[in-house]
C-alpha cells in the first residue's frame, strides 16, 4: 500500500509515525510536502491513502479535499478537518449529537460580544474560532477587561479576531484530560497539569498517565463520532456534574503521551491507517 504522508515540518510525531510505517513491510511511504505540492484538479499522486500531518489548518483542509476529489482515502477526512479546525463547527457538531460541553456564546460585533460575555458570566474565556496550541486565548475577569480585550480584537481586525467565540470558564484545579481516539476505541488518556489556567503541553503543561475510565471512553468516542470519526484527540474538563468536551483535535500531537500511558500511539495510528 502506498501511503501519502502529507506534512509540513517533520516534528517528533511525524518521525515516530514514519518509523512505525517503516516497520510495516506492506507500506510504501510517499512524502507529500504541503509547501511543494501543486494541484491541477486532473491528476493526483499515485497513492492509496493519505495520512494528514500538516501544521497549517487551511493547507490541511484544502489539501485533503483535493486528494479526496481524486478518489483517494484520507485520514482524517476533509470534513473532519473542516469541523475540528473551527471551534464553532465543532461546538455545533457536539450539540447536534448531545455531547456535553461548556456553555458558550458566539457574537459578531463588539457590542454583542460584551453582552454575550456578561450573559455567560465572569470569568469567561475568549477564543479564536480557528486556532491551536492555546494561542490567542483570553480569560476575561470583569467588565473592564472585556471591553479592553474586545476592543483590541476588533481593531486588530484579522480573520482570527473577526468572530467572538465566548466560552464559560471551567475551574480545572490545575489539570484537564486529553484522550486519544483511534477508530472505535479510546486507546489512551493523559492528565495535563499546570499552575497556569491554560493547560496545553505546548505551553509547558506536564503530561501524566490517566486511566481510561468508562466515562472517559464514552464521552471521547461520542465526541469523535460527532465530528466524523478517525484519529482524534479529545480535550476534557472534569466538573462536579461530569466530564465536558472542550475541543477535538484532528492532527493530534502525542510525543508526551507514549511513555506516560504505555501505549504505542503511532503504531495504533498506522494499524488503523493500513487496515486489518
Amino acid at each position: 500500500m502506498k501511503v501519502g504522508f502529507l506534512h509540513s515540518l517533520i516534528r517528533t510525531e511525524e518521525k515516530l509515525l514514519l518509523e512505525a510505517l517503516e516497520r510495516h513491510p506492506d507500506a510504501e511511504v510517499v512524502m507529500l510536502d504541503d509547501r511543494r505540492l501543486v494541484f491541477d484538479l486532473e491528476h493526483a499522486p499515485a497513492v492509496d491513502v493519505v495520512l494528514e500531518r500538516c501544521i497549517n489548518h487551511s493547507r490541511a483542509m484544502h489539501g485533503l479535499r483535493l486528494f479526496e476529489s481524486a478518489g483517494i482515502r484520507c485520514v482524517n477526512t476533509a470534513d473532519v478537518a473542516t469541523v475540528c479546525g473551527d471551534k464553532i463547527l465543532t461546538s455545533l457538531a457536539l450539540k447536534d449529537h448531545g455531547v456535553p460541553q461548556p456553555a458558550l456564546r458566539i457574537a459578531f460585533t463588539e457590542e454583542s460580544a460584551i453582552e454575550a460575555i456578561e450573559d455567560v458570566g465572569y470569568p469567561a474565556v475568549l477564543k479564536p474560532a480557528v486556532g491551536s496550541w492555546g494561542r490567542l486565548l483570553s480569560k476575561v475577569n470583569d467588565r473592564e477587561a472585556a471591553e479592553s480585550i474586545v476592543e483590541h480584537k476588533t481593531i486588530l481586525g484579522t480573520y482570527h479576531h473577526s468572530i467572538f467565540y465566548i466560552q464559560q470558564y471551567i475551574e480545572k484545579h490545575g489539570r484537564d484530560i486529553r484522550s486519544f481516539v483511534v477508530g472505535d476505541e479510546c486507546i489512551a488518556a493523559i492528565y495535563r497539569s499546570s499552575s497556569h489556567w491554560i493547560t496545553n503541553t505546548a505551553r509547558g503543561a506536564e503530561a501524566t498517565g490517566c486511566p481510561v475510565t468508562p466515562a472517559i471512553a464514552d464521552i471521547s468516542l461520542r465526541a469523535a463520532r460527532a465530528v466524523g470519526g478517525g484519529i482524534l484527540a479529545v480535550d476534557l474538563f472534569e466538573t462536579p456534574d461530569g466530564l465536558l468536551v472542550n475541543e477535538v483535535n484532528y492532527t493530534m500531537e502525542f510525543r508526551n503521551s507514549i511513555t506516560t500511558t504505555g501505549v504505542n500511539i503511532p503504531e495504533r495510528m498506522v494499524h488503523y491507517l493500513l487496515g486489518p
